[in-house]
């Protein structure tokens, strides 16, 4: 008798700003949705955001997927990572243009502290790019050690923030 691994939820964020991005964020969705071990519940509408951090770049497009995993969030981020290198990301400097960026938002209700890995994702509940699509998918989603997301949003209203397409 086989025994299935037991499956976790995880919401991953996805953003780009080059070689046509919105291009990029579809892609990934797609890389996300076949990637072994992962199975795309969900994904939120595309949305357009303004660079933070770093202004003198291009205006991002970003998403949020709820994804369903057998991997362990290590594991998980190292097949984002995968993702992100083929797309081509180069990691220049903090905030930097970018091809394509993955992030573990949420791994279930674990709160994970490691030298590669933090969740939840640290300025999550800080962040309107995040916020917006991630309740788009989870409305009722809270964020471990922060509390529910949608009472953050409101805090984020001076970061402009466009859907764009479903």
């Amino acid at each position: 008798m086989s025994q299935e691994a037991p499956t976790h939820i995880a919401h991953i964020g996805l953003g780009a700003n080059l070689a046509d991005p919105e291009k990029q964020v579809r892609a990934a969705l797609d890389e996300l949705a076949a990637a072994p071990g992962i199975v795309l519940e969900r994904k939120s509408s595309l949305y357009r955001t303004a660079p933070i951090g770093y202004d003198n770049q291009p205006d991002f497009i970003n998403a949020v997927a709820r994804v369903r995993t057998t991997l362990e969030p290590q594991a998980l981020l190292d097949a984002l990572l995968e993702i992100e290198r083929t797309h081509g990301r180069v990691r220049e400097f903090l905030n930097a243009p970018r091809t394509l960026d993955l992030d573990v938002l949420l791994y279930e209700d674990r709160v994970i502290n490691t030298d590669t890995l933090n969740v939840p994702h640290p300025r999550a509940h800080l962040r309107a790019f995040v916020l917006l699509p991630l309740l788009e998918v989870s409305p009722d989603v809270i964020i471990p050690g922060i509390g529910p997301a949608s009472a953050w949003l409101a805090q984020c209203q001076d970061q402009p923030i466009q859907r764009i397409a479903d």
